[in-house]
């Protein structure tokens, strides 16, 4: 049998450590990676130290590990460290990522380049051979590297900005490398997040291997339809199709039961 892909979480900041702030987001991200069929093999709180963090990540690639994610440490102040020590283990230099920069410059309404604070330069800074995933709800972009057999990803610490990138870059990077075989679907239904929510949580505990997620953003101001993704992890692509199913007949009748109207397509 193949080896089941591992994964580690390092979250960064000297605030978690001293107890100041509790850190919901390994909490939140654990359960997340759960529900994709992820195996988490470990967590750890890292303060806002050059050594230790690269230390930490080091040894972590030095283990095999198939997929490092970091929260924190990717802003503009003096302490956010993560972009650096990432670009340092690879050897590489870290450079102004342009098309961040000008998403930067449009959101503030910026024309001239003079005009860009150091601030939006840091953040805008990733490792030269980087990909860039933009932020969907904050500054900070997603940043994702390989070093030997290890993908990292480095997401910012905010947990509003964490959970929007985990689930629009993350989840599915999950999903389709470190699960066997996957589907997915996407249903609406006519109810507000906090109505769908629980149960989506049930259908989860019916149905342990298929994730659902509701998008409130996606939610359109004209459309009372809220979008809900499904993702079903199975041993094979008919085991996988067929908890998907069953998820959603699940799903339907849970919110028919409500009163509330389920769709298969945007209406």
């Amino acid at each position: 049998m193949a080896r089941t892909p591992i994964i580690e979480l390092f979250s960064i900041g000297t605030e978690l450590t001293l107890g100041q702030i509790q850190d919901t987001n390994a909490h939140w991200i654990a359960q997340q990676i759960l529900q994709l069929g992820g195996q988490l093999r470990r967590v750890t709180m890292l303060r806002d130290e050059y050594d230790e963090m690269f230390e930490a990540i080091e040894d972590a690639i030095h283990r095999e590990t198939d997929l490092i994610l970091t929260t924190g440490g990717l802003g503009p102040t003096p302490d956010d460290m993560t972009v650096q020590i990432v670009a340092n283990i690879l050897k590489v230099q870290p450079i102004v990522h342009e098309e961040t920069l000008a998403s930067f410059m449009e959101r503030r309404g910026l024309t001239n380049r003079e005009d860009v604070t150091d601030a939006m330069i840091n953040m805008a800074t990733v490792p030269e051979t980087a990909e860039v995933f933009q932020n969907p709800v904050g500054w900070a972009p997603c940043v994702r590297v390989a070093k030997d057999s290890s993908s990292i990803s480095l997401m910012p610490g905010p947990p509003r900005e964490m959970k929007s990138i985990f689930e629009a870059y993350i989840a599915p990077l999950i999903a389709e490398h470190y699960s066997t075989k996957t589907a997915t679907s996407r249903v609406y239904v006519n109810m507000f997040e906090a109505e769908v929510s629980p149960l989506l949580q049930k259908v989860m505990e019916i149905h342990p291997n298929v994730y659902l997620k509701a998008y409130v953003a996606l939610r359109r101001d004209d459309n009372q339809y809220m979008p809900v993704d499904l993702v079903s992890t199975g041993s094979d692509d008919d085991e996988a199709q067929s908890q998907l199913h069953a998820a959603a007949d699940s799903l339907r009748k849970l919110v028919t039961k409500k009163g509330k109207i389920f769709s298969l397509k945007d209406t």
